[in-house]
């Protein structure tokens, strides 16, 4: 009797610790496995222009992104949909905007509104907008890092300028899987 008791204890703790080792968290690993390579650009693109026009204002204040010039994400890349008057560009940045070790670096839900100011739109929306366009040429990650590398070495992007400053104020944006909604803050 004593010798079933214990070998059922050890078969419900078995399967109890499979269960839980099933259930676990998601790590980066799987990240990189379930965004290995560029997803359908459709996927990337919001269909409704005018939300992601609300959305990338929603980067700063509106007393600046009302005036603010707004780039959205077209078929060929960054499109001005929006004329501005204070220097200042919003936009809503995909995921191969971040870190190219990302595992979530093709994340197609992924959605960053970001508000540049007069100087970061000088020196660091350029970088957006030829990353964009290497993606979209079909570059891999290896490609398009070496493609900036040598953008900068050649001059053909500009040098940052100092007071380069980044709105990043949204509570509707998504980061990346884990975070979702991240905190509004600023990028300097």
């Amino acid at each position: 009797m004593k010798r079933n008791t214990v070998k059922m204890i050890a078969l419900a703790c078995f399967t109890l610790a499979l269960a839980l080792g099933a259930v676990r968290p998601a790590s980066a690993a799987d990240a990189a496995t379930l965004y290995p390579s560029m997803a359908p650009l459709e996927q990337y693109l919001m269909a409704d222009r005018n939300a992601e026009i609300a959305l990338a204002r929603s980067a700063a204040p509106s007393s600046i992104s009302s005036a603010a010039t707004v780039m959205v994400l077209g078929r060929h890349g960054y499109e001005t949909a929006v004329e501005g008057k204070n220097g200042f560009v919003c936009v809503v940045e995909r995921a191969w905007m971040g870190a190219f070790d990302s595992p979530e670096f093709w994340n197609a839900k992924n959605r960053g509104p970001s508000c540049f100011n007069p100087q970061a739109a000088r020196s660091v929306l350029p970088i957006t907008l030829k990353r964009t366009d290497l993606v979209l040429a079909g570059l891999s990650k290896a490609q398009i890092m070496d493609a900036i590398k040598n953008a900068f070495q050649n001059k053909e992007l500009p040098a940052l300028e100092p007071g380069a400053m980044t709105y990043m104020m949204s509570k509707q944006g998504r980061l990346n899987d884990r975070a979702g909604h991240w905190v509004p803050h600023l990028m300097f």
